[in-house]
């Protein structure tokens, strides 16, 4: 028997719109400031993440000058209905501007975990929320990658190590790199997750070239559709997965 659920995957940009690569300078104030439409984006971002079970966020505010002082997990918790949230604060940038990995969920979990990751430059982490108990039990874990390769491969090694025994896994967020790179598979012998049958572009969000957003789950669960969803805000257009996961795996 299994559950279908519902993910997402979003790298949010703390609500800042990006329309166009002259954005990133001429809208840079955005990234600092607290305004620029971010409320109405977050409520749009809310209205789609509250169509899903589950959610990870990237680049989620968590409560800096920029928002307003706003936790944007917690907004987004409030405004898409769901009971249970939490996030992990992984940069801040001399209090104006802060980011974090978000978890909105409607099941309850029954452990969170905060991990940061290694890296040249430190500031990333990975969320792992586990929803069934013992070895069967269904993990998520959200993450956001660095940009340079090196440190990307030493990211990808600890997760690996941390997933290794999971027989039932999602791994979601944004990879900053392809299926295809070297360091992907390296994680794939490491764990039971599988690479995607196909690449969904989902960067830039106005004209998708790159599929460096993923969702990829453990051989024991079933990837039913993966889509990509409409860009509300951020320079990223968000991931939606159905997915059959083993009763088994939330079993309490």
């Amino acid at each position: 028997m299994t559950r279908r659920l519902r993910l997402l995957s979003a790298n949010i940009q703390a609500g800042s719109s990006t329309r166009r690569y002259s954005d990133y300078a001429t809208r840079s104030w955005s990234h600092v400031l607290p305004f620029g439409g971010k409320r109405g984006a977050l409520d749009a971002i809310a209205e789609l993440a509250g169509q899903h079970d589950i959610v990870g966020l990237q680049e989620a505010d968590p409560g800096s000058f920029r928002s307003g002082f706003t936790n944007q997990t917690h907004y987004l918790a409030m405004r898409g209905g769901f009971a249970y949230w939490t996030h992990q604060p992984n940069r801040s940038v001399g209090g104006v501007a802060s980011s974090a990995n978000g978890l909105l969920s409607r099941l309850e979990p029954l452990v969170i975990e905060h991990h940061p990751l290694p890296g040249r430059v430190k500031g990333r982490g990975v969320l792992v929320a586990r929803f069934g108990a013992g070895d069967d039990g269904l993990r998520i874990a959200i993450a956001h990658l660095s940009l340079g390769a090196t440190s990307r491969r030493a990211q990808l090694e600890f997760i690996g190590e941390l997933l290794g025994d999971a027989r039932n896994a999602v791994l979601m967020g944004d990879f900053n790199c392809g299926i295809e790179r070297p360091e992907m598979a390296a994680l794939f012998r490491a764990t039971r997750l599988q690479p995607p049958q196909f690449h969904v572009p989902t960067f830039p969000s106005w004209r998708p070239q790159r599929a460096i957003d993923h969702v990829l789950t453990t051989d024991g669960i079933t990837l039913a559709g993966l889509r990509v969803l409409p860009a509300t805000a951020s320079d990223h257009l968000a991931l939606s997965a159905d997915l059959e996961i083993p009763e088994h795996a939330l079993s309490r």
